[in-house]
């Protein structure tokens, strides 16, 4: 069996000659795609073979087709065209091809040829079907009446990149617009979406011209700026990227991470030794589904089987080592008589189906499932006969065609109609070099659009190649990610992928990385020293387990018991001078009150509650004015009893009828009448202070009204005053027991003590505030107890001669 070698006879031959209706299939025929697009024809034949095999379609009839060769040329791209229509004679409208059975043809791959075939085809409404990458401007029907492209619209190929993009965390890349008006659609929904994920362009090179010229001219704003982008998004078709491959690939995407929406034609790459890659191509292709059997069919391909396949021919010629003979023809004994076409290489014929060939696979499904409804209706309605020579008019298949809707033998639905046709998903290849330009096609991931937001990307990390050099994920941002416990500030001018990280203010957090704002901690929570998470602030007070309460307790429980002892003492010695000199019931009135005024310091310590908060400044408000009234008393009592010293002065009948005693009771009610008009007004309460200790929420008590607060305190200082005033005047008084001089220094000890008390209460926090209140009531007290008490006991209990008036009168003689 012979064929012949010359590739110019590569123009066009019939694959195949079974008697029946025939399918064409329009290809070009560049040299170098050859190997490449021949899977088309092979994909064909095979869902052929499967349809006419099918007893349960098209009845009595079976398929056939024929390939022609378009030439990508202005009038020439027609002439075969009109053969098959018009006959060889080229005559529109004049058939002169009376067996011709042609119902549809299929055209592609490439865009412009079924855009000008589509133009005369849709005025004779003859269905066209084209199944290469989907091309937005044949979607017009109007324009094209007749034309279905099989291949669906990319209309989530934007939310797939991005969402890649956002995987691996690539905010600041690169955009190569190669000016396509079919691509000029994906650009503005990748934009779109790029904004609205924070994903922003670094640079975008725009090339409307395939002229080399063009190119180098775009490539001057490809500056070292601009290079900062380790990602590079390729927008646009295989034919496209051809001039790109062979002119400036190098340049473009030396070391980037390049992702594209169309494989590129990796075969034209010129041979470099090199394992792996300098560049990564990240690429969306269409997901389908393996279709069983094609790769066997394949296995199976040879001239023998199909001896009037001279594309056949000249792969088998080119790849299997056949003799070259000096004749025009070689003979079949001259090559591999077990050579197969999975023997050659993966770049230079795949034997997985690719996309294209799936759609040819999907179109020749379609076209006969149509066929077999309008056999079917014809049957049922009994309006026309199908019979040898006679053919269903184009018009009534287009019909068909228009409303068809069926499984393929692999279970995917298929619809001609672009409105109904389901979002595509997409499959994301890796391709992996090795030496001498022998290349791998890997899946690593897929992205569907039906899965649950969040999960409609799945990816194999282990499964990529990155280039040659790298080891981790590459990263492509303009600034580095804000870590947890900084926010980021933008830049001024820069895109909003260009920010710097400013650290959160206190006690604000930032828990994630890239951060726009810091949140602020709730009260009972605090930051920790990163700054990244709220913690839960420990509540704090002045117990009496803390150090400085319980040594504040010491001091309270020790002065009531020396106060105690005090008393105990005066109540030993009541019957003594010293004793009965002063107003002895004063003395005692004045002792209790200051064991009072230690022990009401015990009730600021421990956990704060709502009573002891209100029992704090009215007691301490109350056993204080006690204590200073019954002061000012006794001092009242010595200027008394010097006056009545003196017949017949008024001055005796006051003391002698103990006018000096309601001066305590009348003292009192005043103070209890500001305390009630205290709590009648604004209560002292439980409050919270979350700002003086860090970590901590320290509760306390609030004043409730700071003015009556400052008014118990004003009043007890007006009375420490007047005690004082008096004290002093009486101070040089000559009477034998007269104790002005200490009442004098007791006052000016309770003066300075809670003249000193302001300021330092208003300038601590928290505990201290607390410590320093508690300090000054035992400070004060002290005082009095020291000032007033003390000589008397040094005169009880070393002096005891002195301790009557005998011994005073021996001692002064």
């Amino acid at each position: 069996m012979a064929f012949c070698k010359p590739v110019c006879l590569l123009k066009t031959q019939h694959i195949d000659t079974i008697p029946g209706l025939h399918i064409y299939v329009h290809t070009t025929s560049l040299l170098w795609f050859i190997f490449k697009n021949y899977q088309f024809v092979l994909a064909l034949a095979f869902a052929i073979e499967e349809i006419n095999k099918n007893p349960h379609l098209l009845l009595n009839l079976t398929l056939g087709f024929e390939v022609y060769d378009v030439q990508i040329r202005a009038w020439t791209m027609f002439k075969n065209p009109f053969i098959w229509l018009f006959g060889k004679y080229n005559i529109p409208n004049y058939s002169c091809m009376r067996d011709s059975r042609s119902i549809a043809v299929l055209t592609g791959p490439l865009g412009i040829t079924s855009d000008q075939i589509g133009t005369l085809l849709g005025l004779y409404r003859f269905p066209q079907l084209t199944f290469g990458s989907f091309v937005h401007v044949l979607s017009d029907h109007h324009k094209f009446p007749a034309l279905y492209q099989m291949a669906p619209k990319d209309t989530s190929v934007a939310t797939a990149i991005v969402s890649l993009l956002l995987h691996f965390s690539w905010n600041w890349v690169g955009l190569l617009n190669l000016q396509n008006e079919n691509d000029l659609w994906v650009l503005a929904e990748l934009k779109e979406e790029m904004t609205k994920n924070r994903v922003c362009v670094a640079y975008e090179l725009v090339i409307s011209s395939q002229l080399i010229s063009h190119i180098f001219k775009a490539m001057a704003g490809y500056n070292e700026v601009n290079k900062s982008a380790n990602v590079l998004i390729i927008l646009g078709d295989n034919d496209s990227l051809i001039i790109l491959i062979i002119g400036i690939e190098q340049l473009l995407t030396k070391g980037k991470v390049c992702i594209m929406n169309s494989q590129w034609e990796f075969a034209l790459k010129r041979r470099y030794f090199l394992l792996g890659s300098p560049h990564v191509p990240l690429i969306f292709s269409h997901h389908h589904a393996d279709v069983s059997g094609f790769t066997d069919f394949v296995k199976a391909v040879n001239p023998s089987k199909y001896p009037e396949d001279i594309f056949l021919a000249r792969m088998w010629f080119l790849s299997f080592n056949c003799s070259a003979a000096v004749s025009d023809c070689v003979t079949w004994d001259d090559c591999l008589h077990n050579a197969s076409l999975d023997w050659l290489p993966g770049h230079i014929f795949d034997m997985t189906m690719s996309g294209h060939s799936y759609n040819i696979y999907n179109s020749a499904y379609a076209v006969a499932h149509a066929l077999h409804e309008m056999l079917l209706h014809h049957i049922e309605v009994q309006t026309m006969g199908i019979r040898k020579g006679i053919v269903p008019f184009h018009a009534q298949l287009l019909h068909v065609l228009r409303n068809i809707q069926f499984s393929n033998p692999v279970g995917e639905q298929v619809i001609l109609d672009q409105k109904s046709k389901l979002e595509p998903e997409y499959d994301i290849l890796n391709i992996w070099n090795f030496p001498e330009g022998l290349q791998l096609e890997v899946k690593i991931g897929k992205f569907s659009p039906y899965a649950l937001h969040g999960k409609q990307l799945s990816l194999s990390e282990d499964m990529l190649e990155w280039a040659i050099g790298t080891t981790e994920t590459p990263r492509s941002v303009c600034s580095e990610s804000c870590g947890p416990g900084f926010r980021k500030s933008p830049q001024d001018g820069q895109a909003a992928c260009c920010f710097d990280c400013t650290p959160c203010p206190k006690n604000e957090i930032a828990n994630d990385t890239d951060m726009s704002q810091c949140v602020k901690c709730a009260d009972h929570q605090y930051a920790n020293t990163h700054r990244s998470q709220c913690l839960l602030r420990e509540a704090s007070f002045l117990g009496f387990g803390d150090p400085m309460g319980m040594a504040l307790a010491c001091m309270a429980l020790c002065f009531s018991m020396l106060t105690a002892a005090v008393l105990g003492m005066f109540v030993k010695h009541q019957d003594t001078a010293i004793v009965k000199a002063n107003n002895r019931t004063l003395s005692y009135i004045l002792l209790i009150s200051l064991i009072f005024c230690f022990l009401c310091s015990l009730l600021f310590l421990g956990r704060p509650n709502t009573v002891t908060c209100i029992l704090q400044q009215i007691t301490f408000g109350v056993v204080f004015t006690v204590a200073v009234s019954t002061v000012l008393a006794k001092t009242v009592t010595v200027v008394l009893a010097f006056k009545a010293t003196y017949p017949g002065r008024r001055m005796r009948l006051l003391l002698v009828s103990g006018a000096p005693n309601f001066i305590i009771p009348i003292c009192t009610l005043i103070q209890v009448t500001l305390c009630g008009l205290w709590l009648g007004t604004s209560p002292p309460f439980v409050d919270t202070d979350a700002h003086s200790e860090h970590g901590h929420i320290i509760i306390l008590c609030n004043k409730g009204s700071l003015t009556a607060f400052y008014c118990v305190l004003g009043y007890l200082g007006t009375l420490a005053l007047a005690s004082f005033t008096l004290a002093f005047l009486a101070r040089n008084l000559p009477d034998t027991f007269n104790e002005a001089k200490f009442l004098t220094f007791s006052m000016l000890v309770f003066c300075s003590v809670w003249l000193t008390f302001l300021p330092v209460y208003h300038s601590a926090k928290g505990k201290v505030m607390v410590a320093v209140e508690v300090f000054s009531i035992l400070a004060s007290g002290a005082g009095l107890l020291g000032c007033i008490f003390a000589p008397k006991c040094y005169n009880i209990l070393l002096m005891s001669n002195r301790n009557t008036l005998h011994g005073f009168r021996d001692k002064k003689s």
